[in-house]
């Protein structure tokens, strides 16, 4: 080979980072699949840890109501006031009762009760499974032939795939009250009318479509937390970065997912 064939190192560069930032990318996706994979597969076969999957059942799920009927109420309030707002340049105040109850049900309720899931669930899994890889409890657990997926990950898998659309379906109910009380107390809306439209246009398949998503978001939530946690490397700093990787990449993912499951939703 020529010198003349041989590119420069200007040109090298560049691809080299590329190059390097694509495999960073694909073999963190494999460390994501694999670990999801052991934790599915540990949930999906005995023995199972049913005290610690309470206790997950209620910090995932029971703990989290006050902060996510608070955001569902509030949503749902200022949801039908800029439904108002906006309706009111067509002359279409009256379907605000239907828009309220449509958006909170397949779109707001479970994408924020996921997202404050991420902000406090996912980040305490992190910091929980961090401290304990910091401290080589995980490691002790292993050496006591207990398997730290069937003990820490499982339940947590579990109880974010099942609490989240319990959680759903209370936003999606204090999410349509507070828009129902907005519309009735300040723009005058009369509530018998507001709950018979309200009722009359939701279908099944406007829930069900939601706690599908929820389900999804609820596993997506739990996962980045463990998988953070578990591989949290570094003392106290490294349990610091467990935590805010958690959040982000939950958050990110649920976004995403959101994307393509209304997607696949948008024609039914």
């Amino acid at each position: 080979m020529t010198a003349s064939t041989v590119a420069p190192p200007a040109v090298l560069s560049p691809l080299r980072l590329l190059g390097r930032s694509t495999l960073g990318v694909l073999k963190r996706v494999g460390s994501v699949a694999v670990f999801a994979a052991r934790g599915v597969a540990a949930a999906a076969s005995p023995p199972w840890f049913s005290a610690q999957l309470l206790r997950q059942l209620a910090a995932v799920g029971y703990f989290s109501l006050p902060v996510v009927g608070l955001t569902a109420v509030f949503t749902g309030a200022a949801l039908a006031l800029n439904i108002y707002t906006g309706g009111g340049r067509f002359n279409a105040e009256q379907v605000m009762p239907q828009i309220v109850a449509l958006g909170i049900t397949r779109e707001l309720a479970p994408v924020l009760a996921a997202l404050m899931l991420a902000g406090r669930v996912s980040a305490a899994i992190a910091a929980e499974l961090g401290a304990m890889r910091a401290t080589e409890q995980i490691d002790a657990m292993q050496t006591l032939s207990t398997d730290p997926f069937r003990y820490l990950v499982a339940p947590r898998l579990v109880a974010g795939v099942v609490m989240l659309p319990l959680l759903t379906v209370v936003a999606d109910l204090i999410g349509v009250a507070g828009g129902w009380l907005v519309a009735t107390r300040v723009l005058h809306f009369n509530p018998t009318v507001y709950i018979r439209n309200t009722m009359s246009f939701l279908q099944a398949w406007d829930v069900g479509s939601g706690l599908i998503k929820a389900a999804v978001f609820g596993f997506i939530v739990t996962l980045m937390g463990c998988f953070h946690g578990y591989n949290a490397k570094g003392g106290a700093r490294g349990v610091g970065r467990a935590t805010t990787h958690a959040v982000v990449s939950a958050s990110v993912l649920v976004f995403a997912a959101d994307y393509l499951l209304t997607s696949l939703f948008a024609h039914t």
